[in-house]
């Protein structure tokens, strides 16, 4: 019936209403076409790239006499010998160091940068003027600690990333097993906006291993019970508050201090509210460190997130991805110390370096709106 109906229709009306079919067919396969370009083009998303560190700056003293300071063997007649010469090389290898970190990804390098074993605020000041930095324009947070060889921490920032708004000095209370005072680093705690979100960092230097590892196990465990409090206080007061626990923490990924009582987990399908995220655990199961002592390599400097930085879907700044920033140019080339971070002294022994320490590095996220 249908092919009747068909062939009462003559050729020419035919033949035209084809043409409409296929005109039809083809207008529809174009729309289709350019409604898929449209969605496919409105599922690719822009993000912006922000990075942050943290660097042990290996004894960054001035040559001034402080009587405050233990520093009396980094002065000009000290053991080593520790002249203005000494102390603007020291400045341009470190301030080398971090004009280089983190430019392959964002041009400013790093927004936030940790810093530690400084004697004080005027040798940041010295090494954010020097002529490989002073572009960036970096500021300083910094408070003076009761630490017994008298260096502290600090916090470098660009201003055009990060703004600011308090900064704490956390005492890190320990006492020695006869009830004797420790003096020990303080915890820089700074809080502000990152391009207009608030964050909360603690840049941290804990205790040393003198004495053991296992002997010391329990000062750095202290330390971090109280970076973790304080921590837990802003989490009452701001409920998924974005928080960065970055430093020399002497103790690696899986030490006491960090697995046990931060909390902190190396992969984020661990991860649950009451942990944190620690992306350089899997380095150092892969036997990558930032430091080498008797052909071993440990990883003391670490950058670990609250949980917020790794939830799904992600709100605002996110956790991407670290880097262990250990490049050729770092590294000792020859003798019993090749392949160990270059450093500054190997004693006494001026050897011109770097640093004893690689700098870490992490990489944020945001998507462009």
């Amino acid at each position: 019936m249908r092919f009747l109906k068909r062939k009462q229709i003559s050729l020419p009306l035919w033949q035209n209403l084809r043409m409409n079919i296929l005109l039809r067919s083809s207008i529809s396969f174009v729309f289709f076409f350019v409604l898929t370009i449209f969605t496919v083009s409105a599922q690719e998303k822009q993000y912006q790239v922000l990075a942050a560190g943290f660097y042990n700056l290996e004894n960054l003293y001035d040559t001034i006499d402080d009587p405050e300071k233990n520093d009396e063997e980094f002065l000009p007649k000290g053991l080593k010998n520790y002249t203005g010469k000494t102390y603007l090389e020291k400045l341009d290898r470190l301030s080398e160091v971090i004009s280089k970190l983190a430019i392959e990804k964002t041009p400013d390098g790093p927004a936030l940068l940790g810093v530690a074993e400084i004697e004080n605020r005027q040798v940041l000041e010295d090494l954010v003027k020097h002529p490989s930095l002073a572009s960036r324009n970096y500021r300083i947070c910094h408070h003076n600690s009761p630490d017994v060889r008298g260096v502290d921490v600090g916090l470098l920032y660009n201003p055009k990333y990060f703004v600011p708004i308090k900064s704490h000095s956390v005492n890190v209370p320990l006492y020695s097993s006869s009830g004797n005072l420790i003096k020990t680093r303080d915890i820089l705690w700074v809080e502000g906006y990152l391009l207009g979100e608030k964050i909360h960092v603690f840049v941290n230097h804990w205790p040393s291993r003198r004495g053991g590892e296992e002997a010391s196990s329990p000062l750095r465990q202290k330390a971090a019970s109280v970076c973790k409090h304080t921590m837990d206080s802003i989490e009452v007061a701001e409920p998924g508050a974005k928080m960065i626990v970055m430093g020399d923490l002497n103790d690696d990924p899986m030490s006491p201090s960090i697995k046990k009582v931060l909390n902190a987990v190396g992969t984020v399908e661990k991860m649950t509210e009451k942990t944190m995220f620690n992306p350089f655990e899997p380095f150092y199961k892969k036997g990558i460190g930032t430091l080498a002592w008797q052909d071993s390599w440990n990883l003391f400097d670490q950058v670990i997130f609250s949980p917020s930085w790794v939830s799904q879907p992600a709100q605002g700044w996110f956790f991407s991805k670290a880097e262990v920033f250990n490049r050729p140019f770092l590294t000792q080339k020859t003798g019993n110390f090749k392949g160990y971070p270059q450093r500054t002294y190997v004693g006494n022994e001026y050897q011109g370096g770097y640093s004893d320490h690689f700098p870490v590095l992490v990489y944020l996220y945001r998507e462009k709106k």
